[in-house]
């Protein structure tokens, strides 16, 4: 199927249409490429989640101190309070310094790898691999499998 473009069973648009010369394989790659990149934009937003959830407890100590002091309990309020209250997550690190140190290095780096693989290879274009899926799977001319927005609209 290389250099099929928009159209004839490629892609659903031009900016989606594969480059002449480019092959299954590359446009697979890229696709596979896209996926793995997708899967660390999840993994940013459960480093995130993380990053919350690690600072809620933390501030939630403050009132298991003041429950345990109130009921007497001062050794164990001071395990909690000096122990736990604070403390680093790995060392040196709280949840902020660690997805600080995510986006900037991984996250990052994986962004600008992708980004410079699609536009060596097919012009920068998004998506290649799952237009062309797009295009086979659909049943052309069934209202709710146009190939694109502008096609869904009524004339």
């Amino acid at each position: 199927m290389s250099g099929v473009m928009a159209g004839q069973n490629g892609a659903v648009d031009e900016e989606h249409a594969r480059p002449e010369g480019v092959d299954d394989a590359t446009v697979e790659a890229l696709g596979k490429l896209s996926e793995a990149l997708e899967t660390i934009h999840r993994v940013r937003g459960h480093l995130y989640s993380a990053h919350q959830l690690v600072g809620g407890a933390d501030l939630t100590l403050d009132r298991v101190v003041e429950l345990l002091r109130g009921a007497g309990h001062d050794e164990v309020a001071d395990r909690v309070e000096h122990e736990l209250l604070g403390r680093n997550l790995l060392p040196g690190r709280w949840t902020f310094q660690i997805v600080e140190e995510f986006d900037d290095g991984y996250y990052a780096t994986f962004q600008e790898i992708e980004r410079y693989a699609r536009e060596k290879l097919v012009g920068g274009r998004r998506h290649l691999y799952e237009a062309e899926i797009k295009q086979r799977r659909r049943t052309h001319g069934l209202p709710g499998h146009e190939a694109t927005p502008e096609s869904a609209r009524p004339l």
